[in-house]
C-alpha cells in the first residue's frame, strides 16, 4: 500500500492539521515507511500467542467506581469545535 499526495493532504485536513507544500513529501514517505513495518509485522507467525497488555505479567488496578464533581458542561465543550446547549454538535453523516 502506497500513500499519495492527495492522501496526505486528507489525512491532514481530517486530523486538523496545517501542512504546507513543502511538508507534503516528507509526510508521504514518512507515512510510507509506517506502511512498509506495518506490512513486515503482518509476516510474523503469531499462532500459538496470547494476546496480552503488558510486556511484563501484572494485575490490572482497580479503583471504586465513585461519583465526583465535574468541571461542568460549559468547561467541558470549551475545547469542542462546535457545540450547542452544552452538547457536541457534530456534522450529520447519515441521511
Amino acid at each position: 500500500m502506497s500513500v499519495d499526495q492527495a492522501t496526505v493532504r486528507r489525512i491532514a485536513h481530517l486530523a486538523r492539521i496545517a501542512v504546507s507544500d513543502e511538508e507534503v513529501p516528507h509526510l508521504q514517505q514518512e507515512l510510507n515507511a509506517i506502511l512498509a513495518f506495518v506490512e513486515e509485522l503482518s509476516a510474523v507467525d503469531v499462532t500459538g500467542v496470547e494476546p496480552m497488555t503488558s510486556v511484563v505479567p501484572m494485575k490490572m488496578k482497580w479503583r471504586k467506581d465513585e461519583v465526583t464533581d465535574h468541571a461542568g458542561a460549559d468547561t467541558v465543550v470549551a475545547n469542542a469545535p462546535a457545540s450547542e446547549d452544552h452538547f457536541f454538535t457534530v456534522p450529520k453523516v447519515v441521511e
